[in-house]
């Protein structure tokens, strides 16, 4: 769900961008209303196209078959969900009121899917009936929701409405730009924000870039930056958000120092005007904290991000920057932090040459806002954060 449900004044839209797991949608939704907050206002693109259980199937089926040579998947239905939605046999949300088109539908994609399950996976095969059950399932849930989201859009622009698009994944999980084949299945650069809710890309004002002060990582592929053992362990245990475990999976993140090699690329390929330095407080634990400042690739020191063949052999150039040994939660304006930890943001900042403009959650901004105000100048300027499927906020 999009992050402004809990706001009466705000529209909530999940963009045609969104691999649109229905169930997942409106179970999100009922846990809201179920602990008393007033149903927000939803709209859903009638372009999206939906997850369907067979995408989970499949991805699971092909983690299995591929063994100790798969991809670190979350098994949730992504990369046969994409596959599908560019082989064109996808299923639109728009389709789900077109009866005699879905039931064609239905009919071809069974007879697709139960090749592969019978030959490849060697699985239990896809049953028209119930497949065609599921998506009347589907079309009941959402049809309070569904509309043309690129038209309103349009409109919203042109009545001035704030937009606020948002996301998840960043550079690196990119297709085209990062770690392949280690990524994910669409682009996660701000510039397809734009394609994911339908707006024209100059309407793009502002590219906040969210970075934590360490770094973490669900899934295999190279991590120049990780950290093993005890210190990994305690890392994630401070980390995020009652700990560093996978949202979608529950799976131990892995753990490693900040990379201002690889958040510099990140930052140049976002396209990024700000950047929103996150979980910082975390560190407040450490005598020195470590920071990767260049990668050793056969014998030479690089502060460029390389190829994935090359960042498999990178080896981490670390400076140590000294600690503030406190708590730094609940401190509201930037000089007010400790003097160790103020040299660490700028050291961050000069090294991957992008501004650090806000921190959180110590709720705070180096340009001397407070939390209230830095989220009241966000509702009035348009921001997209990188990620592969859009939700957008609309603040009437």
């Amino acid at each position: 769900m999009p992050s402004g449900v809990f706001h009466s004044h705000i529209t909530n839209i999940i963009g045609n961008g969104v691999a649109l797991d229905i169930p997942k949608v409106i179970g999100e939704l009922k846990s809201i209303t179920d602990r008393n907050v007033p149903a927000p206002k939803l709209m859903i693109s009638d372009r999206a196209q939906m997850v369907m259980p067979y995408h989970v199937l499949f991805d699971q089926y092909e983690e299995e078959r591929l063994g100790k040579n798969s991809f670190g998947s979350t098994k949730s239905g992504i990369a046969p969900f994409y596959s599908d939605k560019y082989a064109k046999i996808g299923f639109q949300v728009s389709e789900l009121f077109d009866e005699e088109l879905l039931k064609e539908k239905v009919k071809r994609t069974c007879e697709t899917k139960n090749i592969m399950l019978e030959h490849m996976y060697h699985k239990p095969l896809l049953k028209e009936e119930e497949l065609l059950a599921t998506l009347h399932e589907y079309r009941d849930m959402v049809a309070p929701y569904v509309g043309d989201v690129s038209l309103f859009l349009d409109q919203a622009i042109k009545d001035g409405k704030r937009i606020l698009l948002e996301g998840q994944l960043g550079t690196l999980k990119d297709p085209d730009h990062g770690i392949y084949p280690m990524v994910t299945s669409s682009s996660t650069l701000a510039a397809y924000g734009a394609i994911g809710a339908g707006i024209p890309p100059y309407e793009i004002k502002k590219i906040v870039t969210v970075c934590k002060a360490y770094s973490s990582a669900v899934g295999a592929g190279a991590f120049v930056s990780e950290i093993f053992g005890d210190e990994a362990d305690e890392l994630r245990r401070r980390g995020g958000d009652g700990g560093e475990f996978g949202a979608t999976t529950g799976r131990p993140r892995r753990m490693g120092w900040f990379d201002c090699v690889a958040s510099k690329y990140g930052c140049r390929m976002q396209g990024t005007t700000d950047v929103a330095f996150t979980v910082l407080d975390v560190l407040g634990y450490l005598d020195e904290i470590p920071v990767c400042v260049g990668y050793e690739i056969d014998g030479e020191v690089t502060t460029d991000f390389p190829v994935t063949a090359k960042l498999e052999k990178a080896k981490p150039v670390l400076k140590k920057l000294p600690g503030w040994k406190c708590e730094i939660r609940g401190i509201k304006n930037y000089e007010d932090l400790p003097e160790n930890c103020r040299k660490y943001v700028e050291f961050v900042e000069e090294q991957i040459g992008y501004p650090i403009t806000g921190h959180a959650p110590v709720g705070l901004s180096k340009r001397g806002r407070d939390t209230e105000s830095d989220a009241n100048i966000q509702q009035e300027e348009m921001l997209t954060f990188f990620s592969n499927e859009y939700s957008i906020c609309i603040s009437t």
